[in-house]
């Protein structure tokens, strides 16, 4: 999808790698590595998609560290298109809504950290059915021409589950309508949530309570570190 909009290669795997994960930050040397691309042609997009305010960035040493700005008024909609084009909306549409007892999928390995990858590494928390699960894995893959590697885990096993501080924690990718978040953003606002369910949030320290004129769709992710729902259907205000 990115391909037939995008002629430089380099400027999809920016794209790919700050706004799939927007915890994502990175600096041209370790893109340089990670590419495996001359630091020129690197550089060069870097400064274009800076200088457009869809990146920001921070001097750390001596190190210019680069993030996706999230306040940038197309941050959801490239967001949305990075989604579409790697084929993680088909696994939600074909995979997570269509099994039952299912609490939340998590991206992982590769696509975690903002790389492409033919292998897509997800993980499940809810009480699974396996063999629908696999029935479910092989018409997804045959859709979006890539090969899906699976854990599955309980609720309570999935919040047992050691982290490493090197590792960048799992991409939440789907969770079912009634699920607690800890901040919601929408442009330049940011709110408290104390719970959020599919027609309605209520807002931490009084004001607002639930309805909001009824929620339709949504799609959950992270940002810097918080868990959000990002709603599709009506604005937050």
């Amino acid at each position: 999808m990115l391909d037939a909009l995008i002629s430089s290669q380099t400027r999809i795997k920016l794209l790919l790698k700050f706004f799939l994960n927007s915890d994502t930050t990175a600096y041209l040397r370790g893109l340089e590595t990670e590419f495996g691309e001359s630091s020129n042609g690197i550089r060069l997009e870097l400064n274009r998609l800076e200088d457009a305010g869809m990146l920001v960035s921070q001097t750390e040493g001596n190190k210019k560290v680069f993030q996706a700005n999230t306040h940038h008024p197309l941050f959801s909609e490239i967001h949305s298109l990075v989604r579409k084009h790697l084929g993680l909306d088909q696994i939600v549409d074909q995979v997570a809504r269509r099994l039952g007892d299912l609490d939340s999928v998590y991206l992982a390995g590769a696509f975690a950290k903002g790389m492409d990858s033919q292998i897509i590494d997800l993980i499940f928390v809810g009480d699974v059915d396996k063999l629908y699960l696999l029935e479910l894995i092989e018409k997804a893959e045959g859709l979006i021409k890539r090969k899906i590697r699976y854990l599955i885990y309980t609720p309570e096993e999935f919040t047992r589950l050691p982290h490493s501080s090197n590792e960048p924690q799992p991409l939440l990718l789907w969770a079912k309508e009634s699920y607690e978040v800890t901040k919601l953003r929408s442009g330049e606002e940011s709110s408290e949530v104390t719970k959020w369910r599919g027609r309605g949030w209520r807002r931490g320290g009084g004001g607002g309570g639930g309805g909001g004129g009824g929620l339709r769709s949504y799609e959950v992710t992270r940002l810097r570190g918080c868990e959000v729902a990002r709603l599709r259907s009506n604005g937050v205000g």
